[in-house]
């Protein structure tokens, strides 16, 4: 079960950072720390240029997926208020925004490192995929060695 301040959205329109950002300000006296990430499509990816991004999932284990990143930052840091994530799936081209992830907490510290591990199990745990159109052709992306490395701090 998800937390009434968590709020997990998977979509294949844009969103608007402020938009996104106010949400996470209204009525909230609690937190001194809002701290987020927003992920883009770039043009270069192990060693070519990329010129769009399609993202695929499976709905109903992309949902528990995420839900249970969340569930587990909460876990580490108790002191999270809100959450938000946002993931977009579809075709993406350069500069695109594909994901947003924001993090509330009372002090900074835990908003920063909660935001971090968000985003380290999304790229790692969460079941999108990603199939690149370079300038060799489409392919599927394959996880990278250093994100898996990744988790091991956690």
């Amino acid at each position: 079960m998800s937390n009434t301040m968590d709020y997990i959205r998977v979509q294949q329109t844009d969103f608007d950072i402020n938009t996104e950002y106010q949400a996470m300000r209204q009525d909230n006296r609690a937190d001194g720390a809002i701290v987020f990430f927003v992920g883009q499509v770039r043009e270069m990816n192990q060693g070519s240029e990329v010129t769009g991004l399609y993202l695929e999932h499976y709905p109903a284990m992309t949902e528990k997926s995420l839900q249970s990143i969340i569930k587990q930052a909460r876990e580490r840091w108790p002191a999270l208020n809100r959450i938000r994530l946002i993931h977009r799936i579809g075709q993406l081209h350069i500069a695109d925004q594909i994901v947003f992830v924001a993090v509330s907490s009372s002090h900074r510290e835990a908003a920063f490192e909660a935001c971090h591990f968000i985003m380290d199990f999304l790229k790692n745990r969460a079941p999108f995929w990603k199939k690149e159109t370079t300038d060799q052709g489409d392919r599927w992306v394959e996880a990278l060695q250093k994100d898996q490395d990744a988790l091991k701090k956690w």
